[in-house]
């Protein structure tokens, strides 16, 4: 599996770059690394493919990042991985593994917190923003699936609002029996093998949006894919419904209203150019938590200090007009609260009440690791993307703060995220061997038959 046209070496050195500065390397030297560490990274890309199973190619990247110390390939490389570790629910690994800096601009807003702003909750006040408009944008990090939270939550606002059609980044238009099957496979998409996103679809199916795939078919990146993703999104939506009203998932700044993308237009300044449509654009990849070891912008950091928010917020001034870090760019910039510390999986993967932590114990796996445990609705075929799944592994279970260590041994374990229904819940191992199942119901006060090996409820 491969994304469209995401392995851009332009993109991804425009983004390594930003980590660069105390690299002692003229600057063609440092560009040349990249590029050496970016063939590497293809390479050992198309080999871990080669595995069977999801959890041994994942292994296999993990392995040769650890293995190579080369600060090139691990920027650039870091990126492969982490979209890997989103897929198998490693989501704080994910955006530790890749993470682009947010420092101040000079094309930043004033700060939010300077006066005349108000915190409101962020999903009632974008579902307000929407209402009466064709189109709104949503921007995400593709490793972040925190990111994808508040779309989750939104589109039954934006459903019941009259909107019509829902499209996503890297969906493949190959899949024409995803309305019919109302669930995503591997064949579906390229960032829907990761379950937060695949619940995305799912629910937005489920909601009776039309999913349309507008991804470029065309070789190239830059103005090339920006305009082949606008062209799509207006003929598939809006040209043989001129009524229609869409919700729009992309990356970064696919959806940036002015200014130059990738030395062209971005997708966004395309869709308008073509459509006369001037969709809201929601930025959410840049007031949020950074990794340690990069920065988060100062704004954000006052915000958290000052506001101490538990749901994403957004600003408003008095006459209800939204905030914006980036003016020139974005209508709406949503503010996410940090991870609480010491989480092995963050509680915001409960989509904002919508799903239960659900806790699985190591013996579930019969005490065989690596374990990738996977839950999939009940009555949803095997080929189905999982509700969620999470890996069980000692190996990184020991550096994690909570983890006791009894008699030698560490204690392996984790949560699930669930909504309320059945589910089959599977373990298997590298070698894609089946470990473990068992059926369980999540009831609307946690699970009701819990796995074997597992207990309902939150557990540490």
């Amino acid at each position: 599996m491969r994304p469209i046209a995401s392995l851009s070496l332009a993109l991804l050195l425009a983004c390594a770059d930003t980590t660069a500065a105390d690299e002692p390397l003229s600057p063609y030297q440092w560009q040349q690394a990249q590029k050496v560490a970016f063939e590497k990274s293809e390479k050992v890309y198309a080999d871990a493919l080669k595995r069977d199973g999801l959890l041994a190619q994942y292994a296999a990247m993990r392995d040769a990042y650890r293995a190579d110390k080369d600060r090139a390939f691990r920027i650039v490389f870091g990126q492969y991985l982490s979209w890997y570790q989103s897929f198998v629910g490693d989501y704080a690994g994910a955006h530790d593994s890749y993470s682009i800096r947010q420092l101040p601009s000079q094309d930043d807003a004033a700060s939010p917190l300077s006066g005349g702003q108000v915190a409101k909750p962020a999903l009632e006040a974008i579902a307000t923003l929407a209402k009466g408009r064709k189109a709104i944008f949503l921007n995400e990090a593709h490793n972040v699936p925190l990111t994808r939270t508040l779309t989750v939550e939104l589109l039954s606002k934006l459903r019941a609002d009259g909107y019509t059609h829902f499209a996503a980044e890297t969906l493949y238009s190959t899949d024409t029996d995803l309305a019919k099957r109302g669930y995503p496979t591997a064949k579906t998409g390229f960032y829907t093998m990761e379950p937060i996103c695949a619940e995305m679809v799912r629910t937005a199916l489920k909601l009776g949006f039309k999913v349309v795939a507008y991804e470029s078919e065309r070789e190239g990146n830059g103005d090339i894919r920006e305009y082949d993703q606008a062209k799509n999104l207006y003929e598939r939506v809006f040209k043989n419904d001129p009524t229609a009203r869409v919700v729009v998932n992309a990356g970064y700044a696919h959806i940036q209203e002015n200014g130059k993308y990738l030395g062209g237009r971005s997708m966004a300044q395309h869709f308008t150019r073509l459509s006369g449509i001037d969709p809201l654009t929601v930025e959410q990849t840049m007031m949020m938590e950074h990794p340690p070891g990069t920065e988060s912008h100062p704004f954000y950091l006052a915000a958290i200090a000052q506001l101490h928010p538990t749901a994403p917020i957004v600003f408003e001034n008095a006459k209800g007009e939204p905030w914006t870090l980036k003016p020139k760019a974005y209508d709406v910039s949503v503010v996410f609260p940090p991870a609480p510390q010491g989480e092995e999986r963050p509680a915001w993967a409960d989509l904002g009440g919508l799903r239960q932590a659900y806790f699985v114990a190591g013996d579930f796996c019969q005490k065989q690791f690596p374990c990738l445990v996977e839950a999939r609705y009940a009555d949803e075929g095997d080929d189905a993307i999982p509700a969620d799944r999470l890996v069980l592994d000692p190996i990184n279970a020991i550096n994690r703060v909570n983890d006791k260590v009894i008699q030698g041994q560490i204690e392996v374990h984790g949560n699930l995220y669930l909504r309320p229904g059945r589910y089959r819940i599977t373990g298997v191992d590298r070698e894609n061997h089946s470990l473990a199942r068992k059926d369980v119901t999540i009831g609307s006060g946690g699970a009701t038959a819990p796995a074997a090996g597992t207990r309902a409820g939150k557990g540490g």
